[in-house]
């Protein structure tokens, strides 16, 4: 051990959501965590800013919510699907108990910087932005053991590396794990925004006009994110047709905004290009390391699951951990108790978005003749209200152990 060694009970490696959310948590009971994050700062592109009424609630109970929400936040009433101006679902979230019934739009770094605040007021905190791991280090059984960053400069010896850097986890990587990646979405999304105008809808939305369909929220502080969905590979063609085609489809879908598209969408480096993928990796934990979040499991946009997954994993790993504290044990059997609670929820959310993809963004003639028949069925049975709680709740089973909270 040298003068640059650090020492903690976790290493969690990512102050994303996931890390951070999980850092707090293990803080309050009492362990040593340092987190690193490869950016320097929190003033970053986001794109995922949607929090469902789980993730909320969930929030709500750690305490960070309202501190987050007194940066800057949006509510929603609901989400809309609108085909050529027919409105075919309204899932209207004020149906749902309150006082979480309503979509959020929180920004990440409002969020980010409530954890990592409350983190910072506890002495066994350490955090180390931009410091990029370049290593595991491993014990004589071959265990990890901690990590190496910042170029050989930082040494984090640790029980138990927490990987919540996000869908290309370097984390991953080192550790050997591999990856399986579906095309359950079939398409990519083209992102960017516009200045907030006059009356904005109080819901989220994807509305589609006989071309590619569109995503539109609004966002914090005053503009609206607009995510224009293409077919796999579909820039090449749009990037060879240029701006002014662009224009004319993303008008096409949304007219209400055609005069902020042409005014404010000049170039096409305007946009910024999203991969959508689902991947989960086939292993989530080894021993001493354990994958949260995108790491673990990546999704698509498609019913604003990611930031409400992220937080749910830290919730569910935070008592797995502590139990492995205590026993003094972080081998695999032991960090496969969360993989073990969460893996079901997640394959279930997997299939479930990949059915609203087919649904609301397939350009199959068939699925556009009997789209707002099924719409319409749906929409009229109960199923719909099972379907909008588990959308909106996810496993209703999921608390903060707060038991596991000590006095400070």
């Amino acid at each position: 051990m040298t003068d640059a060694d650090l020492r903690a009970d976790f290493c969690v490696v990512g102050a994303g959501p996931a890390g951070l959310t999980l850092a707090l948590l293990l803080l309050r009971s009492g362990a040593a965590v340092a987190v690193l994050e490869r950016s320097r700062s929190l003033d970053r592109e986001y794109r995922g800013e949607i929090l469902q009424p789980g993730g909320s609630a969930l929030l709500d109970a750690l305490g960070v919510l309202q501190g987050a929400r007194a940066r800057g936040a949006h509510e929603h009433t609901g989400f809309e699907f609108a085909d050529r101006g027919r409105v075919l679902l309204d899932a209207d979230y004020r149906r749902l108990p309150g006082p979480y019934n309503h979509l959020l739009s929180l920004p990440q770094p409002h969020l980010l910087e409530e954890l990592l605040k409350q983190c910072g007021e506890f002495d066994s905190f350490t955090y180390l932005p931009g410091c990029r791991v370049g290593e595991l280090l491993r014990d004589d059984h071959g265990a990890v053991c901690g990590v190496v960053a910042g170029g050989g400069s930082r040494v984090v010896r640790a029980r138990c590396v927490v990987g919540a850097d996000g869908r290309y986890s370097k984390v991953r990587a080192l550790a050997g794990l591999e990856t399986r990646r579906q095309e359950a979405f079939e398409h990519d999304v083209l992102w960017f925004k516009l200045p907030a105008t006059g009356q904005q809808p109080h819901q989220v939305r994807i509305s589609r006009a006989g071309g590619n369909p569109v995503l539109v929220y609004r966002s914090f502080p005053d503009s609206v994110q607009v995510g224009w969905t293409l077919p796999h590979g579909g820039y090449r063609d749009v990037a060879e047709r240029g701006i002014a085609y662009a224009r004319g489809e993303i008008a096409r879908a949304v007219p209400e905004y055609a005069d902020l598209v042409a005014a404010h969408l000049t170039a096409l480096s305007d946009m910024s290009l999203l991969d959508v993928f689902t991947q989960e990796a086939v292993d989530w934990a080894i021993d001493g390391l354990v994958l949260i979040g995108d790491a673990a499991h990546t999704h698509g946009p498609i019913g604003a699951q990611g930031i409400n997954l992220a937080i749910q994993d830290a919730v569910v790993l935070h008592p797995v951990l502590m139990s492995a504290l205590r026993a003094r044990d972080a081998g695999t059997e032991s960090l496969n108790r969360f993989v073990r609670k969460r893996r079901p929820a997640v394959h279930q959310v997997m299939r479930f978005q990949a059915l609203q993809s087919k649904a609301m963004l397939s350009q199959h003639p068939v699925a556009a003749r009997v789209r707002p028949r099924i719409a319409g069925l749906v929409s009229r049975t109960p199923l719909y209200r099972r379907i909008l709680r588990h959308v909106a709740y996810g496993d209703p089973g999921i608390a903060v152990a707060d038991e596991l909270f000590v006095q400070r």
